[in-house]
């Protein structure tokens, strides 16, 4: 209950940490859930975040740009070779990468909202492979030479539906733990920002290792009868 701020409704509750979880977990939960997809990892074991709230002098609290990395066991590599993933909020003016902008023929208008780039990049050992809403295309070697590339969108609402009316959870596109590893990655990095400090994660116990403080970010203090149950 707090006094009335036009910055707390409409599309802007998501900039308040009593409501919402700042862009990544507005926009970006999307596009983690694109790098997860192409990682092949679910959770991760180390978190680092920082950024700020800059440009705007108003009461919105959640950071317009931060920097989040992740950082997965790699079960099939050899050594230490472990999966990084890296996600940005960048507020307004920023560089453009690759073709995610420039390439008419495979990136169009969805890559971008409002002037902003909105996609992934994926580094290999042999080249990069830029993705956006409806297509990807790959760069191979040091010169980024044009590689292979496709386009298309998957009716993911028609899938709902029709997994809803077989009554078949296997019929979905993606499964609900799919759903809640990629919204577990924004909280966890939203932790690691509002803490100022790396985290170590345990994917098992979903806890963070010695942590009280963290792990006490892991649930929200809820109004008394709308409390979430600890154990369903």
């Amino acid at each position: 209950r707090r006094p009335f701020s036009k910055n707390r409704f409409h599309y802007n509750w998501h900039w308040n940490w009593d409501y919402g979880n700042g862009d990544m977990g507005n926009q970006g939960v999307h596009e983690m859930d694109v790098a997860r997809w192409g990682l092949g990892v679910a959770l991760p074991t180390r978190v680092c975040a920082m950024g700020g709230h800059f440009m705007f002098d108003d009461d919105q609290n959640t950071p317009n740009a931060l920097m989040a990395m992740f950082e997965f066991p790699n079960e099939t590599g050899l050594g230490d070779k472990k999966k990084i993933l890296q996600f940005e909020v960048r507020h307004w003016i920023t560089n453009r990468e690759g073709a995610l902008e420039k390439d008419s023929t495979t990136f169009g208008e969805s890559s971008t909202g409002g002037g902003n780039l909105v996609g992934n990049m994926f580094y290999g050992d042999k080249g990069i492979m830029l993705k956006n809403v409806n297509a990807w295309r790959t760069y191979m070697g040091k010169d980024r030479v044009p590689g292979e590339w496709g386009k298309g969108l998957g009716n993911h609402y028609a899938n709902f539906v029709d997994a809803i009316r077989a009554n078949d959870p296997n019929a979905l596109n993606g499964s609900i733990e799919e759903g809640f590893h990629s919204c577990a990655l924004m909280h966890l990095g939203n932790i690691s920002y509002r803490l100022g400090r790396s985290l170590d994660f345990d994917p098992k116990t979903q806890r963070f290792i010695h942590d009280k403080e963290a792990n006490a970010l892991l649930r929200r203090e809820y109004h008394p009868e709308f409390e979430v149950p600890e154990n369903v």
